[in-house]
């Protein structure tokens, strides 16, 4: 996959798919929308008083779930889905003999609609603050560029899990399955519905030894300000990208032996 990468042609791709998104400008504003799951955990946290049991803020409490909805936002992945849909309608043979690996095409996507999005997701945050303007803070520089970094890592995380399991379809028709199945423990152990730090202590003592708590929970704790470890976070988050990256390319390999095994 990193022989095959060449600046220019990323460059160039980024372009075209930008614009391709930008043709569905409707469709990702409701997608942005979709991802205020957040906002919903976040109005029954601070109506039962649930912050209380972690000593938390209601503006601190606040601040992260908002975090959570911009982490949520730019770290989302399809892959899986977009890849299983090329594979049964055959798109994936020509995609295969371009000197371009298929999945810096799903990447590009990716990054591409996440710049599409970003202009909502703004508009949202603007409207939050309206009602929240107790939340309003500015993170410095540096914090933000941390963030941002991390954000990017719990991208990396994701896309090389899913493309994974996507690699599952040289196997099975219905990858998208599996990844509905690792949908769950993310949703719940991500801190997208609730911090980390309120979960049991019996679930902390193993929760941070999986990579979920890294996709949103320390990306948005990081950037709302509450305490975390920032360079053992971002440490961990590396070394599930240097895991994960080779476990894809085996299997990425193996795949494809198997598809032209089939197609010859």
């Amino acid at each position: 996959m990193i022989s095959n990468f060449n600046s220019h042609k990323i460059f160039t791709l980024l372009k075209v798919q930008y614009a391709n998104m930008l043709e569905y400008r409707v469709e990702i504003a409701l997608w942005a929308i979709s991802g205020i799951i957040p906002f919903f955990m976040l109005n029954i946290w601070t109506n039962n008083n649930l912050n209380e049991s972690i000593n938390i803020s209601d503006v601190m409490l606040s601040r992260y779930f908002l975090c959570a909805f911009f982490v949520r936002q730019f770290s989302v992945v399809w892959v899986v889905f977009s890849f299983e849909e090329d594979s049964l309608m055959g798109k994936l043979s020509p995609y295969l003999i371009q000197p371009l690996n298929p999945f810096f095409r799903y990447f590009a996507q990716h990054v591409a609609e996440q710049i599409t999005r970003l202009p909502f997701a703004l508009i949202i945050a603007f409207f939050f603050f309206i009602f929240n303007p107790e939340s309003i803070w500015i993170p410095n520089l540096g914090i933000l560029f941390l963030s941002t970094i991390s954000t990017f890592l719990s991208f990396l995380i994701q896309f090389l899990i899913q493309s994974i399991v996507a690699c599952l379809c040289f196997w099975t028709e219905k990858a998208s399955s599996i990844e509905r199945l690792l949908f769950i423990p993310t949703l719940f152990l991500s801190g997208l519905l609730a911090p980390v730090a309120s979960f049991p202590k019996y679930v902390k003592s193993w929760v941070y030894f999986t990579p979920f708590p890294y996709l949103i929970d320390f990306p948005a704790n990081l950037l709302s300000g509450n305490a975390t470890n920032v360079f053992v976070g971002i440490a961990i988050q590396i070394l599930w990208i240097v895991f994960l990256f080779p476990v894809f390319r085996k299997i990425w390999s193996a795949g494809k032996k198997k598809y032209t095994a089939m197609g010859s």
